[in-house]
């Protein structure tokens, strides 16, 4: 038909049609630019506007539908998923309240369908508290829509149970379905396991959680959104452990169209994984890159600016950390609150507490947050900084008092935060020995209760170092000691289970023990000696040495070991050494006596005669000697020991 006429527009809006059914967009798009004259957009605004929308150019796809001159029903259904593409939640949300409203055929089902999905994005995303729309929870899809909106309101054991409900319904629904695949049901059923296994994520149940995500991933669904959703989830289960498993998992994410499969929310926390995962890696300039990227994207987003101060931090570099942090701060005050507690911190780190007090007094919003007060006292207390820590009380009590005005006119009971802050003002000043400090704020407390006995005790122990005329006159408050009495069973309490001194309870006394406890009340029983034990050699006719108990050298008798005959000094002692008569041993220094050799068992020398025997003839002095003590050793050994 167009080969006889190429203009005729019927036979052009079939063949847009097969194209658009063959699945091509692109081809079918070329027919309808190349035809503008003929197809104008009153005849084939649909088609065009689809086919945009399924080339993911959706806005332009919106631009077609709202150029159209009349706005059909079609039109409408394709307008409600452009502006959900779009995450024009809310007008997506009155597009879809109109069409159901307004329509009423088999398709009806789908469209309440799509109308919770908007109300889960909602919920998710944007934190919005959903209306009560009354859908009916009749499918699968329904039961799982209302389940992530749950999610997104922290409502998370009543969103496990709905995707079980959903996961029962899908598989009940199988038995109704004809031509259904394993790798549709894996598919379907994969959705919600994930969306499960998110659930057991938030919950802390981070091993149950990389269980099921890894279950998933091995049945390799088709679906590269989902795929890049569960391999982000486990990026952040690892943190900075098992790198090598997330380096695998981030393939997932930069698979071919997920940039069209998820919300840029989705997107930008996949983007965020990415740079602190190269950080947690040591991809210093890989890191830099992406934090960069992602400010350029998000100006006032913080986690880009946390991200580079981290890596600055990791590379040493702290005073450039917390200059780029004071430049943020001063670029968007309305997020300075989160940079510069990031700034303290980094104070803290580098040792400089006072600076980190600064910096966090320099936070107008928080200077009031007990929070706050107590972590500035605390930091100037370690610096011994007692001053600056009650000005810190002061400025919060004194903010509380401005507020307090401010809102309402009269006198007006105190709140709760601003009394327990001028307690620990006291508390803190006493402490220190700042008692004139504490008496106002004592003062103000006994004011606000004077009920309060601890107050007024404290009140009255300040008062006693300063002025004790008036300590006594408070005194007179405190209440008497009969209406302080309580009545208590001192037995009772101190025979009970937790009490440190138990009385002993006396026994009956009777006959002859009643006597001895009245008259012999102090003696002490006398304890039985046992029999020593006599030696196995013990003769009783024989009179015990009285020294028997003395060591042997103390006793009367002891004379000492007996020398051998031939012994004597020489050879003792170390290697090389000499004796005291060494000298008078040598021969060669007696000129007028012939050499002679010394008398075994003497010190001193013996005059020569002419019966001495040289001393080449005669016997080692210590020979017999050794040989007794070889002889004993070896009598020793053939025992065998004791």
């Amino acid at each position: 038909v167009l080969q006889i006429s190429k203009d005729d527009v019927t036979a052009l809006q079939c063949k847009v049609v097969c194209l658009i059914q063959n699945g091509n967009f692109k081809e079918a798009l070329g027919v309808i630019n190349t035809h503008t004259k003929v197809l104008t957009s009153d005849v084939i605004a649909f088609e065009k506007a689809y086919c945009e929308y399924r080339l993911n150019r959706i806005e332009n796809a919106l631009k077609t539908i709202q150029s159209a001159s009349q706005q059909t029903d079609k039109l409408k259904e394709l307008y409600g998923q452009v502006l959900y593409r779009l995450e024009r939640y809310d007008d997506c949300l009155a597009a879809y309240r109109d069409l159901i409203r307004n329509s009423q055929d088999e398709y009806e089902e789908e469209r309440k369908t799509n109308l919770s999905a908007v109300v889960a994005a909602q919920s998710t995303w944007e934190k919005v508290m959903p209306d009560d729309l009354g859908l009916r929870e009749a499918t699968y899809e329904l039961c799982y829509n209302s389940a992530c909106a749950l999610i997104g309101q922290g409502k998370l054991n009543e969103a496990m149970k709905k995707l079980r409900k959903a996961e029962a319904f899908f598989l009940f629904a199988l038995i109704f379905l004809q031509d259904v695949t394993e790798e549709d049901i894996e598919a379907e059923l994969a959705i919600i396991h994930g969306q499960m296994a998110y659930i057991m994520q938030l919950q802390g149940r981070t091993e149950d959680a990389l269980q099921l995500y890894n279950q998933i991933i091995k049945l390799k669904p088709t679906d590269v959104g989902l795929l890049a959703v569960i391999a982000n989830n486990i990026i952040t289960i690892n943190k900075d452990q098992n790198v090598f498993d997330s380096k695998k998992k981030v393939k997932l994410t930069n698979a071919e169209g997920v940039e069209h499969k998820l919300s840029k929310k989705q997107l930008q926390a996949i983007e965020f994984n990415k740079a602190l995962l190269a950080m947690y890696t040591n991809q210093a300039d890989q890191c830099r890159k992406l934090s960069a990227s992602l400010q350029s994207q998000s100006p006032e987003h913080l986690l880009p600016v946390l991200i580079q101060a981290a890596q600055l931090c990791r590379e040493k570099q702290h005073a450039k950390a917390v200059g780029l942090l004071q430049d943020f701060a001063d670029q968007h005050p309305a997020n300075a609150a989160e940079i510069k507690l990031t700034m303290a911190q980094l104070k803290i780190a580098q040792g400089s507490v006072t600076k980190a007090c600064m910096i966090l007094r320099s936070i107008e919003e928080l200077q009031h947050k007990p929070g706050m007060v107590s972590a500035l006292v605390t930091m100037y207390s370690h610096e011994e900084d007692i001053d600056s820590a009650i000005e810190v009380f002061t400025q919060a009590i004194q903010w509380y008092q401005q507020f307090q005005a401010s809102q309402t006119r009269g006198a007006k009971p105190k709140s709760p935060v601003h009394l327990s802050l001028i307690r620990e003002a006291a508390n803190f000043k006493l402490k220190h020995g700042r008692k004139k400090e504490a008496i106002s704020d004592l003062e103000e407390l006994w004011k606000q209760n004077p009920k309060d006995v601890h107050t007024l005790a404290q009140l009255i122990s300040a008062y006693s170092l300063v002025d004790p005329e008036k300590a006594k006159v408070l005194s007179k408050h405190l209440p008497s000691s009969d209406t302080m009495s309580l009545k208590v069973d001192v037995d009772a309490l101190e025979n009970s289970h937790g009490a440190t001194y138990v009385r002993k309870k006396a026994g009956k006394l009777t006959g002859d023990n009643q006597q001895k406890e009245q008259g012999q009340g102090d003696v002490k029983k006398k304890k039985k000696k046992k029999k020593g034990k006599l030696p196995k050699n013990y003769d009783p006719k024989v009179t015990p040495d009285p020294e028997r108990w003395l060591p042997m050298r103390e006793r009367s008798y002891y004379r000492g070991r007996k020398k051998g005959k031939k012994k004597d000094q020489v050879g003792k002692g170390t290697q090389g050494s000499t004796t005291a008569g060494s000298s008078e041993l040598d021969a060669s220094r007696t000129a007028s006596s012939p050499p002679t050799s010394p008398r075994p068992g003497s010190a001193a020398a013996v005059s020569a005669t002419s019966n001495v025997i040289p001393p080449r003839h005669q016997k080692p002095a210590g020979a017999p000697a050794t040989k007794k003590k070889q002889q004993q050793k070896k009598k020793k050994g053939a025992k065998g020991g004791w």
